[in-house]
């Protein structure tokens, strides 16, 4: 595992390289709300005998990333359009949905932006003077409905994620901004894509799951998750199994994301 992560550490840094450096830090705006830190026991423990996770402030993009917003990015940094990518940063599919390599069709605009890398979309949040949300911030600020900033032991409200989940995925993906903002004042986290974190490569259930070819199949290792906490939290676990079958140049037609960055400490 560690092998694992010092290798995709050094392709990101890699690819990084190709983005502009010295990018201020994203500012306090309606589109990426401050989140407020807190504890909470996660459903992935940091370690064997550590359930909470203590999360500190960071900034959320109110919704996913759209072709729209991702089209802007490609016209000035074109080392990451599908016609010039490099083949070790993303797949065949990357992007293929779109109608030409700066065109992703004027249906698609609003619609989040999916069949991009880990790669790309790191590169495009770094170009933002941010980052991918870690797991852990995602889960934190998932966890909340429209009332509560943890709802999870909230029947009604993980029967109602649950129903989100298991309507089928086939179809045209929604414009953004679609569902109710929760109590973070963040948009749709569930029922609309699945999301890249900057610590994907970190959560690997399974050791064969990364073999397999498609990665629009979902490959949930019981096995692995029965090693997890909460495991009444099936949705959750259900994103971790996705995001642990992806290799970082993977891409997938329901798999985005958004934004992240730190709070300066006194902002």
């Amino acid at each position: 595992m560690k092998k694992l992560m010092r290798h995709r550490r050094y392709l990101a840094a890699l690819a990084l390289m190709l983005v502009s450096l010295g990018h201020a830090e994203s500012p306090d705006t309606p589109a990426a709300p401050a989140i407020p830190g807190g504890s909470f026991e996660s459903v992935l423990p940091p370690a064997p005998s550590v359930k909470n996770v203590r999360i500190q402030p960071f900034r959320l993009d109110r919704t996913p990333v759209t072709n729209e917003q991702f089209a802007t990015f490609l016209r000035t940094h074109p080392q990451w359009r599908r016609d010039r990518v490099a083949k070790v940063f993303a797949d065949e599919q990357y992007l293929s949905h779109w109608q030409a390599p700066l065109d992703p069709g004027q249906e698609n605009l609003r619609r989040p932006v999916v069949h991009v890398s880990w790669f790309a979309a790191t590169a495009y949040c770094e170009a933002q003077g941010a980052r991918l949300p870690r797991w852990h911030e995602w889960e934190y600020v998932a966890a909340a409905s429209d009332r509560q900033r943890d709802a999870r032991n909230d029947p009604a409200w993980r029967q109602q994620i649950l129903s989100w989940y298991s309507r089928s995925g086939r179809g045209p993906l929604p414009a953004v901004g679609g569902t109710t903002a929760n109590a973070f004042g963040i948009q749709d986290l569930h029922g609309v894509i699945w999301e890249w974190v900057e610590d994907a490569g970190g959560m690997l259930v399974s050791s064969d799951n990364r073999e397999q070819s498609s990665a629009d199949v979902m490959r949930f290792c019981g096995e692995g998750a029965l090693t997890m906490e909460q495991k009444e939290n099936y949705a959750t676990l259900m994103r971790i199994a996705m995001l642990s079958s992806m290799k970082a140049r993977y891409t997938s037609a329901t798999m985005g994301f958004r934004c992240a960055s730190d709070v300066r400490t006194g902002s």
